[in-house]
This record gives C-alpha cells, sequence and structure tokens, in this order.
C-alpha cells in the first residue's frame, strides 16, 4: 500500500476521533447533521458511519468546514496533509459499477454522470473485503481523492450485487430521492445544464400559457401539457437543426437512420414525441441531456380542479387543492371553511407542497396566513416575516430549491429508464390495442 494512502487512513481515523469527541457547536451541528439524514434510512450502522463521513466533508459548523477545524486545531501538520486534507472537500457518494478488478483495487464508474475512477482502499481490512467483489456489481459508496490518479473509499460501501435494468432503475431513483445534492456532484457541467433547463422550462410554460399559474380540469389541463410538450419538442427538433416541415423519414433518412431503426425506437419508446426527439437530439450531438416527458398522475386527471404552476427554481407543480386553500385564507372564517385544518396541516406535513408554494401563499395572503397560522399552531406571537422558515424547517422543508423533477437528465440515464420500462413491458401480458408509455428520469 502507497505511504500516501497508509497516511490517508492515518488522518481519516483522526478526523472522525476529532468529531466525535467534538464539544460545542462542532458537536451540535453532528448532532442536527445526522437528525435530518437519519429521517431518511433506517439508522443502522452502515448509514450512521456514512453520516458521520459526509458531515466531515460537507458540514458546516458556522461557515467553517469541519475539515478546515481539524485543520486550525493541528497546527503542527505537514503542508502535505493540509493539501490531502483540503483535497477531501471534493469527496462525493455515489452510485457505482465495477468496471474492473485491479490487485489494489478497483476501477468504477459513476452511473449518475458516467465518470470513471480508480479507487483504492486504504486499510487491509477493505482491501481483503474486495476481493470478494465482482465486475458489474453495484456499489454504493463515498470517494475521496488520494492523487491526481486515484481516489480511496471514504467511508464503508454498500454492496448491491448485479441488477437488471428495471433493478438498477429503481436503485437509481432512489439514490436520486436520498443524496439529491449529491446527484451531480463530479459532474457540474451537468449539474449547471440541469439548472439551466428548469428556467428554460418555466419561460417557455410562461410563453406557451401566458403567465406561471393556470386552474384547470384534470383533463383538461392534461391536455394542455400535452399540447405544450409537443411545441417544446417542436423548438427541439428545430434548435437541433431538424426541419419540422419534412416527414420522419425524410429526417431520418437525413440522419443515417434506416426505416429499421425507425421502427426499433418507435417499438422501444411508444412513439412518444419526446424519445423522438432526444433519439434525434443525441444523433446531432448537441445535447448531453434529455427532458422527462410530463404525465399527470392518474388521481389527477380525474380531479375537479389542478392547479400548475412553474417557477425557474422550483419547477412545475401540480396542485389539486390550490384553490382551497386560497379559499381557507381569504375566509372571514377561516374555520367555517369544511376539511380547512385538515388542509393546513396537510400543507405543512406532505412533501409536495414546498417552501415556494408557502411563500407565494405568504405574499397572496400575508395578514390573513399570518393569523391562520397563530390560531392554528397556537403561538399567537408567529410572524411570517421572522418565522416562516424556521417552521417550514421545522416540517423538513428544504429552504433552498432541490434540482426538480422537470429538469433534463443525462442521455445515458434516460436511455436506462426508457430500456428498463421496455424490459418491464415485455414481462407483462398486453391488452389488444395497449399502448407503452415512455417516462423519463423521474
Amino acid at each position: 500500500m502507497d505511504a500516501i494512502l497508509e497516511r490517508s487512513h492515518e488522518l481519516k481515523q483522526a478526523l472522525v476521533d476529532f468529531v466525535l469527541d467534538a464539544e460545542g457547536e462542532l458537536a451540535q451541528a453532528l448532532e442536527t447533521y445526522a437528525a435530518k439524514q437519519l429521517r431518511r434510512g433506517n439508522g443502522d450502522t452502515t448509514q450512521q458511519d456514512l453520516i458521520i463521513d459526509s458531515f466531515i466533508t460537507e458540514g458546516k459548523v458556522g461557515d467553517k468546514s469541519p475539515l478546515e477545524l481539524f485543520i486550525a486545531s493541528h497546527p503542527d501538520l505537514q503542508e502535505s496533509d493540509r493539501k490531502l486534507i483540503n483535497s477531501w472537500h471534493r469527496s462525493f457518494i455515489g452510485l457505482f459499477v465495477i468496471a474492473s478488478i485491479l490487485p489494489d483495487g478497483l476501477e468504477l464508474t459513476n452511473w449518475l454522470t458516467d465518470k470513471h475512477y480508480i479507487v483504492k482502499p486504504n486499510n487491509t481490512q477493505t482491501l481483503q473485503a474486495i476481493t470478494r467483489l465482482k465486475v458489474g456489481e453495484i456499489l454504493l459508496t463515498r470517494i475521496s481523492p488520494v492523487t491526481d490518479s486515484y481516489w480511496m473509499f471514504s467511508g464503508p460501501y454498500t454492496l448491491m450485487g448485479k441488477l437488471g435494468k428495471p433493478k438498477l432503475a429503481v436503485a437509481i431513483g432512489n439514490f436520486k430521492d436520498n443524496y439529491k445534492s449529491n446527484l451531480y456532484s463530479d459532474a457540474p457541467d451537468l449539474l449547471e445544464e440541469a439548472w439551466q433547463s428548469v428556467a428554460q422550462y418555466h419561460q417557455q410554460f410562461v410563453d406557451f400559457f401566458g403567465a406561471d399559474e393556470i386552474t384547470l380540469s384534470g383533463y383538461h389541463l392534461n391536455k394542455k401539457i400535452a399540447e405544450f410538450q409537443e411545441v417544446i419538442t417542436e423548438k427541439s427538433l428545430a434548435a437541433a437543426g431538424i426541419d419540422t416541415s419534412k416527414s420522419l423519414a425524410e429526417v431520418a433518412e437525413e440522419a443515417g437512420i434506416d426505416d429499421e431503426e425507425i421502427k426499433a425506437a418507435a417499438e422501444e419508446f411508444g412513439a412518444d414525441s419526446n424519445a423522438v426527439s432526444q433519439m434525434f437530439s443525441s444523433k446531432n450531438g448537441k445535447s448531453k441531456m434529455v427532458m422527462p416527458k410530463i404525465d399527470l398522475p392518474a388521481e389527477l386527471r380525474k380531479a375537479e380542479q389542478v392547479t400548475a404552476i412553474s417557477h425557474p427554481r422550483w419547477g412545475q407543480m401540480f396542485l389539486p387543492t390550490y384553490t382551497k386553500i386560497q379559499t381557507i385564507l381569504s375566509a372571514e372564517d377561516w374555520k367555517s371553511v369544511e376539511g380547512a385544518e385538515k388542509l393546513l396541516r396537510y400543507y405543512l406535513e406532505d412533501k409536495s407542497i414546498n417552501t415556494f408554494i408557502w411563500h407565494r401563499l405568504a405574499q397572496q395572503y400575508p395578514t390573513n396566513l399570518e393569523n391562520v397560522l397563530r390560531i392554528f399552531l397556537q403561538r399567537p406571537e408567529f410572524r411570517l416575516e421572522s418565522d416562516l422558515n424556521a417552521l417550514l424547517q421545522e416540517y423538513s422543508k428544504p429552504i433552498e430549491p432541490e434540482l426538480p423533477e422537470i429538469a433534463s437528465v443525462p442521455i445515458h440515464l434516460h436511455n436506462l429508464f426508457q430500456e428498463a420500462l421496455a424490459d418491464v413491458n415485455k414481462s407483462k401480458p398486453k391488452s389488444k390495442g395497449q399502448k407503452k408509455t415512455a417516462k423519463g428520469f423521474q
């Protein structure tokens, strides 16, 4: 084992001890961080170790990271040690597939970004453990840089085995839900493109509907969203340099795609326009990303009223209860509105009602919302201006937006989910006239 790898193990152990033995602000920061993370998992030993490991590189005590505090409290550290520890700010958790087995480590590919890494254990126990791993198996783990050419396992790994496409798609979906801030940690270009796609989608929404909010019956809204996505597809094809006035066969011939490929694509993707757009745009090499297709869930399609709201950062929200909450906040006696308390509790507790929705209501009904919350929460001193964000954090609502579902995703992930869906559909008996529907990375 390299001397620098051995030294990294010593420093990492010292860091863990430093954090676990800490008192005061550092201890409080760890407790708060751990409480938030534990709500997302089962609290087993592996998860607890991962939480401590991620806190060391991602946590904050004031404006300082635990890594910076450790360096500051150890003035005798050599410059090489300081440089190594500081590099661990680039540590990240990922879902990796084992590409090859090396004598002293593994070659891993991050499924989320398709980036490759040489990763080595920094202790003999993990080195022995990885001898039992096989090419093609999936690992959930954090890695940290050691040199310019290789990384190390930062903490424990969870072995998920070899996964077929449907199970892999589920695993990536779970990773996306549990580690949103780590979705494209090692690919800032993909992350930036994803965020840009949200802003672009919002502008297209406003251009199409004439406002950032629209309320229709679920049936009619679903039809309008389909029309909206057709417009987006037309623009995407045009941006890719494809003449939308030509037939699919003509465009395919110009792109160098034969009839069999067209038929295979139509079968694979259910002739979905968004998938066709993705297929051509990838052929033209214009983008690394593709926008997911949006379908309203069945319960929303049947709803009497659904409000669609778009935001350049929070994305798109579909709320069948938005007009009802507005009725509550407009009423002289809000308690006289049937189901008012139940709906208020839902808006506080359900994760689909995000901070942006609350701030929008606060802007539209500042006095009434403040009075309603004072009574509902039994907090007579509650003030919207100073207390709303703290209240939302009590109910585990992120104050800053996380990358929304509408964001474009890397083409390799979109393709995986399409293939996984096709595999699932192949295993199901088809009724006459049944048509496949294509969904993106959701």
